[in-house]
C-alpha cells in the first residue's frame, strides 16, 4: 500500500506542504547560521559587563558595605557573587558553536583564565569565573537573563506563515480540482451510457475552455443518440410494412409445411428486432409516456400470467411492494425483455422475483443458462452489443438489455447482471423508495 496520495488535489497539496516545509526550514538553518555569531558576540559582551561592573564595584566599595552591596546586586540585578573554593564541582557548557563563540570572546576579553559553566555545586545559572587579586570568585547570572525568546518568537511567527501557506495553498488547488473532478464524473456519466448535466464553465481561462468543450461534446453525442434513435424509429416503421405482406404471402404459399414454418420463423424474429428497435427509440426520445403510481409486484404478476397462458413455466417468488411513480409500459417492457432474454438464451429453467430491500423495490430474473462474465457486464448494457459467442447462439438485436438499463435508470435506479449461485445470471432491477 503506497502512502502517496492517489488523487490530484491531495498530491498537490503534499508537494506543496514539502515545498513549504523545505522553504521554511531552510530559512531557519540560515537565520541560526547567520544569527550566531552576532548573537554569541552580544551575551559575551553582556557577561562582560556584569563581570567588569561586579569587579569594580567589589574593588572600589568600603568593605563594611560590601555585604549590603552584593544582597543589592542579588536583589535587584539577579546578579550573584561568591567565593571560589578548590572543591567547586562546575559543569561545562555543552559544545554547540554558540557557546564555542561565547566561550572564545570572554577569552578575549577577560582572559584565559576565564571559566564558563551552567551549574555550580547543583546550583543552575551562568556561571563566570574572575579573579581580585589572588582570591578567585564566581559571578552567577540568570540564564533568562542571557536567552533570546525573541528568536522563538520568530520561529513561532514561520510556524504561523507555514501554516497560513498551507491552507492558502489547499483552497488554491481545490479550486483547481473541483471543476477537474467534475468533468471526470460526467465523463464517466458518458461512458456508462448517462448524460450527464452540463458543467459548469467557470474558473481559470483554460479550466473554462474545457468545459465549455466537453458540455459540446456532451450536446454533439446526445443529439447523435436521437438522431440514431430517429433513424431506427423510421426504419422499424418503414420495415413493418413489407414484413407484413411476407407473413400474408408465406400463408398463401403452397409451399410446404417445413419451409412456410421456417418462413415464418424468420419473419417472427425479424418482427422482434423491430419491436426492439421501435422500443430503444422510444427509451432514447422519451416516448411521453406520463409515470402514475405502480406496483412492481402487479407488473411480475401480469406478465407471469401472461407468459403462462403462452407456455412457458416460470418460477416465481413476488411479494407485495410499495407503489412507485413509473412510467407503466416502459417498465413493463423492461419485465418482458428480462424474461425473453432468459427464455432465448438459459432455456425454460427461469425464476422471476419482487421485494422490497433496504430503501429499494427490487425485480429479478434469474435462469440456469451460460452466464455472462463479469468483466462483460457493463458492456453488455451498451446499444448493439452482444458477447462475440452468444449464450446460446440465438440471433439478437443487442438492444434488450440496453433498453432495460435505460429504462432503470431514468427512473433513478439501477440495473445489474450478476453470477447467479450455482451457475446461471441474475438480472437485477433495483428501483429506490421516495421518503414519505
Amino acid at each position: 500500500m503506497s502512502l502517496w496520495p492517489r488523487s490530484l488535489l491531495w498530491r498537490t497539496f503534499a508537494l506543496l506542504a514539502l515545498l513549504g516545509v523545505a522553504t521554511t526550514t531552510t530559512w531557519f538553518l540560515i537565520f541560526r547560521t547567520y544569527e550566531q555569531t552576532p548573537r554569541a558576540g552580544q551575551i559575551a559582551q553582556n557577561i562582560v559587563s556584569v563581570v567588569n561592573l561586579t569587579r569594580v564595584a567589589l574593588v572600589t566599595a568600603q568593605s563594611d558595605r560590601r555585604r549590603e552591596l552584593l544582597m543589592d546586586l542579588a536583589e535587584h540585578e539577579g546578579v550573584e557573587v561568591y567565593v571560589g573554593e578548590e572543591d567547586d564541582q562546575v559543569l561545562s557548557p555543552p559544545e554547540t558553536p554558540l557557546v564555542n563563540l561565547i566561550t572564545a570572546d570572554l577569552h578575549q576579553q577577560l582572559g584565559q583564565q576565564t571559566r564558563l559553566g551552567f551549574e555550580r555545586n547543583g546550583l543552575p545559572g551562568v556561571w563566570v569565573s574572575f579573579a581580585i587579586g589572588g582570591d578567585d570568585y564566581w559571578v552567577r547570572i540568570p540564564r533568562e537573563r542571557l536567552e533570546r525568546p525573541i528568536a522563538l518568537q520568530w520561529l513561532g511567527w514561520g510556524t504561523l506563515a507555514l501554516v497560513l501557506s498551507l491552507i492558502a495553498a489547499y483552497l488554491a488547488v481545490s479550486h483547481v480540482n473541483r471543476p477537474l473532478k467534475a468533468l471526470a464524473n460526467a465523463a464517466g456519466d458518458i461512458g456508462h451510457g448517462r448524460t450527464p448535466a452540463p458543467v459548469a464553465e467557470t474558473g481559470a481561462m483554460e479550466i473554462q475552455a474545457v468545459a465549455r468543450a466537453f458540455n459540446q461534446m456532451s450536446r454533439d453525442l446526445q443529439r447523435l443518440d436521437q438522431d440514431r434513435a430517429i433513424i431506427l424509429a423510421g426504419i422499424s416503421h418503414d420495415l413493418r410494412t413489407p414484413l407484413a405482406r411476407l407473413r400474408l404471402g408465406t400463408e398463401m404459399s403452397q409451399a410446404d409445411d417445413s419451409l412456410k414454418e421456417g418462413m415464418r420463423a424468420d419473419i417472427e424474429e425479424m418482427d422482434r428486432t423491430i419491436g426492439q428497435f421501435l422500443d430503444f427509440a422510444r427509451v432514447s426520445n422519451d416516448s411521453g409516456e406520463a409515470p402514475q403510481p405502480v406496483q412492481l409486484s402487479s407488473l411480475a404478476e401480469e406478465l407471469l400470467e401472461q407468459y403462462g397462458r403462452l407456455g412457458h413455466k416460470i418460477e416465481a417468488r413476488i411479494e407485495a411492494t410499495p407503489e412507485l411513480v413509473l412510467r407503466r409500459q416502459a417498465m413493463r417492457r423492461v419485465l418482458a425483455n428480462l424474461i425473453d432474454n432468459a427464455l432465448r438464451h438459459a432455456g425454460p429453467d427461469i425464476e422471476i422475483s419482487a421485494y422490497r430491500e433496504n430503501g429499494s423495490v427490487v425485480a429479478e430474473v434469474l435462469d440456469r443458462g451460460p452466464g455472462i462474465p463479469a468483466e462483460q457486464a457493463e458492456r453488455m448494457k451498451q446499444p448493439f452489443t452482444q458477447l462475440e459467442q452468444a449464450r446460446s447462439g440465438a440471433l439478437g438485436s443487442g438492444l434488450g438489455l440496453a433498453i432495460v438499463d435505460r429504462v432503470a435508470r431514468s427512473h433513478g435506479g439501477s440495473f445489474d447482471l450478476l453470477p447467479r449461485p450455482g451457475g446461471g445470471l441474475i438480472a437485477r432491477i433495483r428501483l429506490p423508495v421516495p421518503p414519505r
